[in-house]
């Protein structure tokens, strides 16, 4: 099955399903994937990730410098994922390990954010959740059909906001340049409001994903896969909300 999330694009999409493979022996149903197994693991993960940001988040406003672990969470969180996908058999691990890594990070720069701008961090999380919701109800309603072309356009747009971060992250470490989504121009607000419409359309694509590869009756592991998935866009959203939102609040 043609991968379409960018996490997902990678072997763990293409050659796991038992149904594609005819030799094999009949996976019995309660070993293959299921949404609402997907879901139970996305929930898990949730809990995990909130767990550690709550120490990060505690750290900083009890006078400890967090840092160390918020950039520690990120690095490792991102390891853990590239690694992933491209074993996404060892899913059963590294997804809960994702989630407790990259809450350490969520929850140092979500204590940042909180200092700088009181109240920023409820409201990105309520945007989040709302935004999750929202998604979810057109996927399922099929108000929002994810055609190919769909999924063409978003996978293009996200590939295209990665390789404009990344490059200007690296004239940013090397020259003077400054980046136009950087500050609180109305140039700069219009970025990020549309890297979150991008951030949301990734969910449809990972409903997608996630409802096609409980279809072809994937290994059960490929649970962990997809909600590990899942999680890593809902992490972009929230990052990409912070943004937004300070911008506007440094506005004022």
């Amino acid at each position: 099955m043609e991968s379409k999330n960018p996490f997902f694009k990678s072997k763990g999409f293409t050659n796991t399903s038992a149904a594609n493979d005819h030799s094999s022996v009949v996976i019995d149903y309660n070993d293959t994937m299921t949404v609402s197994g997907t879901i139970n693991k996305s929930f898990i993960l949730l809990l995990l990730l909130v767990a550690t940001a709550l120490v990060t988040w505690n750290l900083a406003f009890n006078g400890y410098n967090p840092m160390l672990l918020t950039i520690g969470g990120a690095v490792i969180g991102l390891i853990l994922v590239v690694v992933a996908s491209f074993k996404p058999q060892l899913s059963t691990y590294l997804a809960p390990a994702y989630a407790l890594f990259e809450g350490l990070f969520i929850g140092g720069i979500s204590a940042i954010f909180e200092a700088m701008y009181p109240g920023i961090v409820i409201q990105a999380v309520g945007g989040t959740f709302v935004t999750f919701v929202v998604c979810f109800a057109l996927y399922k309603y099929k108000i929002v059909q994810v055609t190919e072309k769909f999924k063409s356009v978003v996978i293009a747009a996200t590939l295209a906001i990665g390789v404009y971060y990344l490059i200007s992250w690296l004239l940013t470490m090397f020259t003077s340049f400054q980046p136009v989504h950087y500050g609180n121009s109305m140039m700069s607000i219009g970025i990020s409001v549309f890297v979150i419409v991008i951030a949301a359309l990734n969910l449809f694509l990972d409903f997608d994903q996630i409802e096609k590869g409980a279809q072809e009756r994937m290994p059960k592991f490929m649970e962990w896969f997809g909600a590990m998935g899942l999680m890593v866009t809902l992490v972009w959203l929230y990052i990409e909300f912070l943004r937004l939102l300070s911008k506007l609040s440094s506005r004022d």
